[in-house]
């Protein structure tokens, strides 16, 4: 997976987890952007975020679905009201397998994943209002805006959330 594995040679003392290098510009250097594309456990870690995200992404269309025909909620508010549920479930699951290894305090945690899911939810809150004024459907709109933050979600929860604490 991901084009390489553990005993890549190019940088092999450089991981995303281990790197010293200091960063360009506030960023993460290119050596250690490949650098970590090349590490089989990133790609591991993604696809169990992914795992974790697909639960998420059920719990939250079927709470949000329920919210909209039941609850008679506007499909904003709906949205909030999935992305609680959802965020929830999915903050147990990558603590407690996506990023066991990189597990520190809860309360840390906690509090880093909500602002990085905060964002997520902006986003989505955005692309869901463009996809509806549009005229999509609001529970396809829905899942086409969750598909779309979910890259800012991993990144953001990988780096920050469970990332080592400085």
């Amino acid at each position: 997976m991901g084009g390489g594995d553990d005993s890549a040679h190019d940088y092999s003392a450089m991981t995303v987890e281990s790197s010293h290098a200091q960063p360009v510009h506030g960023e993460y250097s290119p050596a250690r952007v490949r650098a970590g594309m090349r590490k089989r456990s990133n790609w591991e870690q993604l696809v169990k975020f992914c795992a974790v995200g697909a639960s998420g992404y059920v719990v939250n269309l079927a709470v949000y679905t329920l919210l909209l025909d039941v609850g008679g909620m506007h499909y904003i508010s709906a949205a909030v009201g999935s992305f609680l549920v959802a965020v929830t479930n999915n903050y147990g699951w990558n603590r407690l397998w996506t990023f066991r290894e990189q597990r520190g305090g809860v309360a840390y945690q906690g509090m880093r994943f909500l602002i990085v899911s905060t964002i997520a939810l902006v986003a989505n809150l955005v692309v869901l209002h463009g996809l509806v004024t549009l005229g999509l459907g609001e529970v396809m709109a829905q899942a086409v805006a969750i598909v779309l933050v979910t890259p800012v979600n991993f990144v953001g929860n990988k780096l920050w959330s469970f990332g080592p604490r400085r």
